[in-house]
Formats: structure tokens, sequence, C-alpha cells
């Protein structure tokens, strides 16, 4: 940290992280911490008062360890106001983050930008990437609640933020259900996702259990895969191979849905964005295999594919300094 630099912070408070980051003029990530949301064993969630009261105790909490190291200046606050950058978008857990965000803006006198939380993960991996200077491509959201590919292009410099068309993805269930689900199944905590993607990394062999899933114009239905791993599980001695199983049937079925919506679209570079897009098992196959098609699939660092507030951050920036 730089004498008499500026600084953005940023705050995000989705469905199962409390995050707060802070960038600088060189879009820099001077600090990013993150809380996961306690969910009790055996649940495969919470409901959003719950998480919001949860954002509502963790953000004093992390907010007063980080100002004991940090003696910086904030130009503005960037928080996520909505899971999407379209009107009808809502969800109670955003409030806490924008509750703040307002709070501290008004009383340091500086400015505040409210963006989507969907915004903010696209931001967070373009920032850094091959990417950083395309204005228009398809970006895959890929969550614990969204499974989506989507046109996006990018918004006057002034205004900052992208604007987004869905081209394809699930019209039921999420990927990062699907993993989630299964996890907890097996007696995981939730999330599982981190837990079954090691399982997958050091299992040698895939079961040949389960169905493909069909994918049409770029969308498809998840529930199928989902009802048929969780009768499976339960009777299996090595659950391992289903496991991995489950990872191959999902890569599939991505391979399927983007080079659907590349073909639609006319578009061939997608950026992969949201927490399953951190899953080491997907990112060592997917872009090998794209590739071969002539799709350019850009994962960006690891960390910043979940939940975080650096990408709001960042978008702060882009509209307080440009």
């Amino acid at each position: 940290m730089k004498m008499n630099e500026r600084y953005i912070l940023g705050i995000d408070t989705s469905n199962y992280k409390t995050s707060i980051a802070v960038t600088d003029r060189r879009r820099s990530v001077v600090y990013d911490d993150r809380r996961f949301l306690a969910v009790k064993p055996g649940e495969r969630g919470l409901r959003q008062s719950d998480a919001l009261f949860q954002h509502m105790k963790n953000l004093p909490e992390m907010m007063e360890t980080f100002r004991n190291g940090f003696q910086g200046t904030f130009d503005a606050i960037a928080y996520s106001a909505k899971p999407r950058p379209c009107e009808s978008s809502y969800m109670p857990v955003f409030l806490a983050g924008e509750g703040y965000g307002r709070t501290l803006a008004a009383a340091m006198r500086i400015p505040i930008a409210g963006f989507s939380h969907q915004e903010g993960h696209i931001e967070a991996i373009k920032a850094f990437s091959s990417l950083q200077e395309e204005r228009t491509f398809l970006a895959c959201h890929f969550s614990g609640g969204t499974s989506e590919l989507l046109q996006v292009t990018e918004k006057d410099p002034q205004e900052a933020g992208y604007e987004i068309v869905i081209a394809g993805g699930s019209k039921d269930i999420s990927f990062g259900q699907v993993l989630d689900r299964a996890g907890v199944a097996l007696g995981m905590g939730f999330p599982a996702g981190a837990e079954m993607d090691e399982i997958a990394l050091h299992t040698e062999y895939a079961s040949a259990a389960l169905t493909q899933v069909k994918v049409k114009d770029a969308w498809l239905n998840l529930s199928g895969i989902d009802t048929q791993a969780k009768n499976l599980l339960p009777a299996m001695n090595d659950r391992n191979p289903l496991i991995r199983e489950i990872f191959d049937k999902i890569t599939d079925a991505m391979e399927k849905m983007i080079l659907q919506g590349a073909e639609k679209t006319g578009i061939g570079k997608v950026l992969m964005a949201g927490g399953v897009a951190s899953s080491q098992y997907i990112r060592k196959r997917l872009p090998a295999r794209l590739g071969k098609m002539g799709i350019t699939a850009v994962f960006g660092q690891n960390d910043l594919s979940q939940d975080n507030a650096v990408g709001v951050a960042l978008l702060g920036g882009k509209r307080l300094w440009r």
C-alpha cells in the first residue's frame, strides 16, 4: 500500500459468502477477504432470512479486522445490489451489502455504485485474463444457484458494467446444485463442490451408470442426472467412480452448451465464471476439448471464479476513474 494512494472498497453478500475487497487505480487487488456462511450439517443451503442475518453479523467483524491493518483512503464504495443486471432481479441477501455500503459512503461523503453479482463475477475473471480488451464475448456463469450461457457486451466506460443477454443454460437446477446435493447425500458439508472435485481428480476411472445430459439450442435440464445420482449413490460400495462420472457428464453438457451457443451467436471466445468454474477437474478437460472445435475458453484465476467482492470493486473503479 502506497501513501496518498486512493482505493475502491467492494462488498458482495451472496447466498454463500460475505466478501469484501479493495482495489486501486492500477486495478491491483490490495485486499480480499471472504467468509463462508454457516450451513447446518445435512442441509443444502440457507433461507434468505438466515443468510441475511449472517451477513449482518459478518460484515462489522470483517471490516474491523480489515481496518486495523489498512490506512488508505477510499474514493468510492461499490457493492452487489442484485443477482443479475435487469429490473426484475432481486434477492434479499444483497440488502446487507447495499445497506452497509450506503451507510459507509454517506458517512465518508464519497460516491457509491451498485452492480449485479453476475457482473462482478465476469469482471473478476475478465480483468486479469486474455479477454480483458474484448467488448463482446460469451460468458458461462456456473455456480451453486446459476447455470447460464451469456452473450456479454461491455457498457460505455462512463457507466461500467455489462449488457447481458441469456443465450442458453439450465431450465431447472444448476450444475452446482447437482454437485452439492450429491455431496450432502454422502455426508459432506455444504457447499460440497470442492470436496467432490478433489475426489473426481483422484479417481482413476468413471462408472457408466448415468445417462447423457441432452442439450438443445444451448439449453438443458439437469434434474434427471440429479435424480439418478441421488438414487444410485446410497447403494454403491465405491461411490468415487460415480462422483467422477457426474463430473464427466457435467463437462460433456458444458461442452455441448458452449458449442451450440457459439454457433448460435457467432462468438468463439467464452469466459468461465462462478464457483463451478473453479473445478480443477473441469479446468483440465474443457478448454482442450473446446479448443479442438475452435472455441477459446478462458477460466482466469481459480480463486476469483468463486464468490468475491473483487469484481464489483474493479467495476467501481472503472466508473470512477475512466
